[in-house]
């Protein structure tokens, strides 16, 4: 049911330049409550996005060390968070990770080797966009390792962990959740769309059809990787925006910064 009775906050903030950008924007599909609810966002993310930059000038002035997995099934979401995320950070003291498929030459190595060199440096903080916990789910499932390798991952990556916070890393693991039928609508928004087409391969088609055999690993990481000390934050993402600014939120109070 559409609204027909808006306050005068509302009405003020529906005549503004932007709110009239937004619906000019929509064409057809114009909506007033719609319009509201993305001003509304673009003002929380605003805000909060004013709070990262104080955190990333503590960590720059503390010589900070912060990692920040994002591990999730395909279309869930983990690019566009990170790019909100980064937006108006100094690019000088982040990076983003998301590696490719490993070389013949990394395929020979300890499987943490490719990783170790992306870790942050003294005041910077390091996105994953898909971290080792590719051999926790991903590889497995579309046999891209061996179950020999898959348990031995297993059996070294907590430990591997602390030794990364034991040397003074700040690491954070976040999951980001969307169902599968959100997963199969942003596939199809994805393929009808030149610009982000090319955002899907192979083994994002199969993703749906394998759905049950992730979840199943999925839940075994979690069994398994999700530690007192170095936990698993879920997120749920079926919606865009909430989750974007949730994720915000969540690196925000898991360090301990001051503004400077």
């Amino acid at each position: 049911m559409t609204k027909t009775n808006f306050s005068n906050e509302e009405l003020k903030v529906l005549n503004t330049k932007k709110a009239l950008k937004i619906m000019l924007k929509s064409g057809n599909k114009f909506s007033p409550e719609k319009t509201l609810k993305i001003l509304k966002y673009e003002k929380e993310l605003e805000s909060l996005q004013n709070h990262l930059i104080e955190l990333q000038n503590w960590i720059i002035t503390k010589k900070q060390r912060v990692c920040v997995l994002f591990e999730g099934r395909d279309a869930a979401g983990k690019g566009g968070a990170i790019r909100r995320i980064t937006n108006n950070l100094n690019p000088r003291f982040y990076r983003v990770n998301a590696l490719p498929k490993p070389s013949k030459k990394e395929m020979g190595q300890w499987y943490f080797q490719r990783y170790i060199s992306k870790l942050p440096n003294p005041s910077e903080i390091v996105f994953f966009d898909r971290s080792w916990y590719n051999r926790a789910v991903v590889e497995p499932v579309n046999g891209f390792c061996t179950m020999q390798e898959y348990e031995r991952f297993l059996n070294e990556v907590n430990s591997f962990e602390e030794m990364l916070i034991n040397d003074g890393i700040i690491l954070i693991k976040l999951y980001i959740s969307i169902s599968k039928e959100e997963q199969q609508f942003r596939f199809n928004e994805m393929q009808n769309n030149p610009l982000k087409r090319w955002k899907i391969t192979p083994v994002d088609l199969d993703s749906q059809n394998l759905w049950d055999q992730y979840t199943d690993y999925k839940e075994r990481m979690f069994e398994k990787t999700d530690t007192k000390k170095n936990p698993w934050i879920i997120i749920e993402a079926n919606k865009k925006a909430k989750a974007r600014t949730q994720i915000i939120k969540t690196i925000l109070s898991k360090i301990p910064y001051q503004a400077q």
